[in-house]
């Protein structure tokens, strides 16, 4: 197998072999190369700065290595067993782009954790370190780590092709299967506000089955619903989804109502719930989700039909997406309105 590799002078490479180790740069995947005179190592691809003194960069062949079966990119860190257990265990996968979450006592040896997620990840183009979502614009705040080009990419989602921008708009793809259930749960004539939308996954996965009769959704980001509108036209929806760049509050307080309403916004969406409560028709549903504390969540369904009016909720389902943190969970819940 062709690879990257540093050539050494043989008298130096049990040196060069504890630094290449050290920087997650070697790769236990592929044989050591040896002659009478030079020892190559096999390396993940991307710059090794500062150089290795003493050897050359080269392309070689290697051989595969035998000994070594390489389950997970943390097979290609040479680290001590106590590193080795800090790392983290999940990362996301946008179209060519890799997103990772690095704790604090690791965010000095970030770069080798890239190019092993780099060297890892079949079709990976561009690792970054994910230090969240910051703003009411919801954008994301990445560092690269590894690879080269930007953050636009294309992502497969439920059969759609969507072009992402993961600097400008927010886009998670820990959702797709809330993407997919919310879409199927619509029924025909329906009206849907998709709030806090982002690049719109919700509105182009309920815009492909047909069902509703209209479809309106909201974000206060530009740059997120241009990439909607895009993607509308590109994937022939053109017309289906009504765009609109706005604030949520101003938004549901002139909009009317509708029978199915979606609030994507984790972190603040409780500050809009009972107006946006307001939008859903009797009879409605209101898919709302939230980080919720591992500790709250035996009363906090209770809590939001309260702010909702407990007399004219009720809850038709929780569910846990995903874990957010150690304490806590991103929850979807579904909640009724009471009516005809």
């Amino acid at each position: 197998m062709r690879s990257a590799g540093w050539r050494v002078a043989r008298s130096e490479a049990e040196r060069v072999r504890r630094d290449l180790r050290e920087r997650g740069c070697l790769r236990p995947d592929l044989a050591v190369v040896r002659t009478d005179e030079f020892v190559t190592f096999p390396i993940t691809s991307g710059p090794l700065d500062p150089l290795p003194d003493g050897g050359v960069a080269v392309e070689a062949e290697f051989e595969p290595h035998g000994r070594m079966s390489v389950r997970n990119y943390r097979d290609l860190l040479d680290w001590a067993p106590e590193d080795v257990r800090r790392l983290p265990r999940s990362y996301d996968v946008v179209g060519d782009v890799v997103l990772v979450r690095i704790p604090r006592e690791l965010l000095d040896r970030s770069e080798a954790i890239g190019r092993a997620l780099l060297a890892f990840v079949p079709g990976a183009r561009v690792v970054a370190r994910d230090e969240g979502v910051h703003g009411t614009a919801r954008r994301r705040r990445l560092v690269r780590l590894a690879g080269e080009g930007g953050f636009r990419t294309r992502h497969r989602e439920n059969g759609l092709d969507l072009e992402v921008d993961l600097e400008r708009a927010y886009f998670s793809p820990r959702l797709g299967g809330e993407h997919a259930r919310v879409a199927a749960e619509v029924r025909p004539g329906e009206t849907v506000f998709d709030l806090c939308c982002g690049i719109g996954p919700f509105s182009l996965a309920i815009a492909r089955d047909g069902r509703a009769s209209a479809i309106v959704a909201v974000d206060s980001n530009p740059d997120a619903i241009e990439l909607l509108e895009a993607n509308q036209g590109r994937l022939r929806l053109a017309g289906r989804i009504r765009a609109v760049v706005g604030d949520v509050g101003a938004f549901v307080a002139a909009s009317g109502v509708a029978q199915r309403v979606v609030l994507n916004l984790p972190h603040e969406g409780i500050k809009y719930l009972t107006s946006v409560g307001k939008s859903v028709a009797p009879g409605g549903v209101l898919h709302y989700y939230e980080v919720t504390e591992r500790s709250a969540a035996g009363h906090r369904p209770h809590d939001l039909l309260v702010e909702l009016g407990t007399d004219g909720w009720s809850l038709a389902g929780c569910r846990i997406v995903h874990p957010y943190s150690p304490r806590s969970d991103l929850v979807a819940y579904t909640l009724a309105r009471v009516g005809a």
